[in-house]
């Protein structure tokens, strides 16, 4: 064996160095102002999720369970009694139906009439815009109780009292969604639409085919907030419906109560439960879209 290929003792080629072994660096402990914002979104986790819990818990406790003192935090036996005597006590299938066709109508209309009236107050020109705006704005700070007897005089002086109708027409116009697509159209460019006005297209075919496929996120966050709050809404309906056949959800739950609240709780809070998968569900699906809407204008 010739010596350029003699190997030393350490059975390394000669000329070559052993490596010293890699120290392992120390993990850093999180600073102070970390564990301040952790501790701080652990507190508003357990503010927010605590009460939706303690529902979940209640519900699935017997009714004799449910008035313990002092209560317990889960319950002792787990009992789906409650959610079958919910479908008893009430039309299930009637109140969702219900409540989707009114809260799905009103996203609709509200994510059309946004759509419309930010595209007029951010792109157009026209007397008195800034006032008008202004006004739509003022609404915002009317609240619904002032405003339900003319609508309901409204309503009634239509022929739509007590019907499905009376409670989705009065919600179509939105401040807020307004605002909110005004806002959006803003931040969107200008460079599509003057190509699309030197091409010959007019300002509906530019609203219709550059701006409406540009502004889908900010019509989903109009459609989400919509969708979430009327579901949910039980002032409204209390007032303009009389039948039970035109009951929403919200207005079902509350005969569970019984007579002089003799009802029972678990079966009060199962009906809750019930009620929140339906807008649970909206907004795991949506969530994205939502998150992207309201992030697009600070990508701009």
């Amino acid at each position: 064996m010739s010596s350029q290929t003699l190997h030393t003792g350490t059975g390394l080629p000669s000329g070559s160095t052993a490596e010293p072994p890699a120290t392992r660096t120390p993990r850093r402990l999180p600073s102070a102002s970390t564990v301040g914002r952790y501790a701080a979104l652990a507190v508003a986790a357990a503010l927010t999720l605590g009460p939706v819990l303690w529902t979940l818990s209640t519900s699935l406790r017997t009714p004799s369970e449910s008035f313990n003192l002092p209560p317990s935090i889960l319950p002792i036996n787990p009992d789906v009694t409650a959610y079958q005597d919910v479908f008893k006590q009430i039309n299930v299938g009637l109140l969702v139906l219900n409540s989707a066709l009114v809260t799905g109508l009103i996203a609709l209309g509200q994510m059309a009439s946004a759509t419309l009236a930010g595209y007029a107050f951010a792109r157009l020109d026209f007397r008195g815009k800034n006032a008008i705006f202004s006004l739509v704005l003022a609404t915002m700070m009317v609240p619904v109780q002032v405003t339900i007897v003319p609508v309901f005089m409204l309503i009634r002086g239509m022929g739509l009292s007590d019907t499905l109708l009376a409670l989705i027409l009065p919600a179509i116009p939105t401040a807020f969604g307004t605002f909110l697509m005004r806002q959006y159209f803003l931040g969107l460019p200008n460079d599509f639409a003057e190509a699309a006005a030197l091409d010959g297209a007019g300002p509906w075919r530019i609203f219709r085919l550059v701006y409406v496929p540009l502004a889908v996120p900010g019509m989903a966050i109009v459609g989400i907030l919509a969708f979430n709050f009327h579901w949910n809404e039980f002032f409204r309906p209390l007032i303009l419906t009389i039948s039970e056949q035109n009951f929403t959800l919200p207005l079902g739950l509350v005969t569970l109560q019984g007579n002089l609240g003799t009802g029972s709780i678990s079966v009060v809070l199962a009906g809750v439960i019930l009620s929140m998968l339906p807008a649970l569900v909206v907004f795991i699906f949506g969530q994205r879209t939502l998150r992207e809407g309201l992030t697009a204008g600070a990508s701009k």
